[in-house]
């Protein structure tokens, strides 16, 4: 993907997103780094961990405000009762932040998956700010990071280093800017909300995440305490920890109805803890598309807010995939782990591997014990089936020596595609003149390209195709 395309991913937030901000905007493919960096210096990333260093590995501002302040409000949670108005407002507000997330940070900024006019904007960018994940611009750079080079080194929460690095320890952990792969944010760089919140995040973090719930729950019924505890601290705890079950969770719980070669997954539990971003693997596919979930029986409320916004004209120019592009990638994949399957089953031994027998060889092996049959110029060894026979064995030793082929498609009983699919594990070899003529043809279809294969290199049988199946009737000379 060219790093001028928006990419697609995981929600995140940035390591450094309470570090000291830096005095001016960065070049539109700088990695996220505060004015203290200096590449040249060896990172601590880069020393092995050990019992006398790892000190210098942690984050402790992000391990401070991501885990020491909820236990603190944990704490003071046990001595503030919780009234019944500040929790339904608790509750509001973190759906309040979270869409600022989902569908600001992420689908309007990260993805560009549609537009949306000033007062939406500034909407968004404020209750985004409330949920404490760092500033748009810090954190659509590495969303876009992690997609562009999803399941990498450069990815900066890559679930293959673990699900718990995904969700928490890429964090509380520090990381090397240098491994962080570049993508461009020039568009972020131009937008005037992103800048403005850039320039003054921490302020509007304390404002919207802290400020903004307890004066709300204080002066609307008094509740001072409870507004900045439950409202508050861990509200942000909450909001937080949904948003990172999209770097973790999304990777490894649930299905990959479109692409499996990366980590991404569809699964409801997800989609349920995180407004709507669980049909992951759709939206690895489909980054662009303002909806992550595409069945009308699908949790998304943020899709819903941005339909809706929409309706009232604050948002315009919905991006969605045509149907019949999701339709392909749908079909591919199922056909992916058909092939797949089909790999793992026995189908015979391919027809030109197979020897080539004389007629009166055939004639001449059968009579002296060894039970072979001939359906459509195909030899085949059914000493093991004969007493398993459904027809008896008398009937299926009446073939013995001859050709079979009319018996065996409607002279005697016209026999099911599974019977002609179990018949073909037991091919020895062709009649001359026989099959032989059928994988010349074949070989010949096969130089055009017209022999279909699967994604193994595999042809592919369809049901009632196997060579023994003969469509019209042929005579039953010989039969029985």
């Amino acid at each position: 993907m060219p790093s001028s395309q928006n990419a697609s991913g995981d929600l995140a937030v940035k390591p450094e997103y309470l570090s000291s901000q830096p005095s001016g905007m960065a070049k539109p493919s700088e990695p996220n780094r505060n004015t203290k960096y200096d590449p040249r210096k060896v990172h601590i990333t880069e020393t092995p961990l050990t019992r006398s260093n790892w000190y210098k590995h942690v984050n402790w501002l992000n391990v401070t405000f991501i885990v020491g302040i909820p236990l603190f409000g944990c704490v003071l949670a046990w001595y503030t009762p919780l009234q019944l108005k500040t929790a339904i407002f608790a509750v509001t507000y973190y759906f309040a932040t979270g869409l600022g997330i989902t569908a600001g940070y992420h689908r309007l900024w990260a993805h560009t998956s549609y537009s949306a006019t000033l007062p939406l904007r500034i909407f968004l960018a404020a209750v985004g700010g409330g949920a404490v994940e760092g500033s748009i611009r810090w954190w659509s750079r590495d969303h876009r990071a992690h997609h562009r080079y999803t399941d990498t080194d450069k990815d900066p929460y890559s679930v293959r280093k673990g699900l718990l690095y995904s969700h928490l320890g890429w964090m509380v952990m520090k990381q090397n800017p240098k491994r962080i792969g570049r993508t461009d944010i020039s568009d972020l760089n131009e937008d005037p909300v992103v800048v403005l919140q850039h320039r003054h995040y921490i302020k509007v973090v304390v404002l919207m995440g802290l400020v903004f719930p307890t004066v709300v729950a204080g002066l609307g019924w008094g509740d001072w305490m409870g507004g900045y505890v439950y409202a508050g601290i861990l509200r942000i705890f909450f909001v937080q920890q949904a948003t990172f079950c999209v770097n973790s969770l999304a990777h490894w719980l649930g299905d990959q109805p479109f692409d499996d070669r990366n980590s991404p997954r569809d699964h409801v539990i997800t989609a349920l803890v995180t407004l709507g971003e669980g049909y992951h693997n759709f939206h690895h596919e489909f980054p662009s598309d303002y909806r992550n979930a595409i069945e009308w029986h699908q949790y998304d409320p943020t899709k819903w807010f941005i339909w809706t916004c929409k309706q009232i004209g604050l948002a315009y120019d919905l991006k969605q995939f045509r149907a019949n592009e999701i339709e392909k990638g749908r079909v591919q994949q199922l056909q992916k782990k058909l092939d797949q399957k089909r790999s793992k089953l026995d189908w015979g031994v391919p027809l030109d591997q197979l020897p080539v027998m004389e007629w009166d060889d055939y004639v001449d092996q059968a009579k002296n014990g060894r039970a072979l049959v001939a359906v459509a110029g195909v030899v085949h060894d059914v000493s093991n089936f004969i007493k398993d026979h459904p027809g008896g064995k008398a009937m299926i030793s009446s073939g013995l020596g001859k050709d079979a082929t009319a018996m065996f498609n409607g002279g005697v009983y016209m026999h099911s595609n599974a019977a002609h699919n179990l018949l073909s594990t037991m091919r020895v070899g062709v009649i001359r003149g026989g099959c032989e003529v059928e994988i010349w043809k074949r070989s010949q279809m096969e130089a055009k390209g017209e022999v279909i294969r699967d994604a193994s290199g595999d042809r592919i049988v369809r049901a009632g195709l196997q060579p023994t199946k003969v469509v019209q009737n042929v005579a039953t000379a010989g039969a029985a």
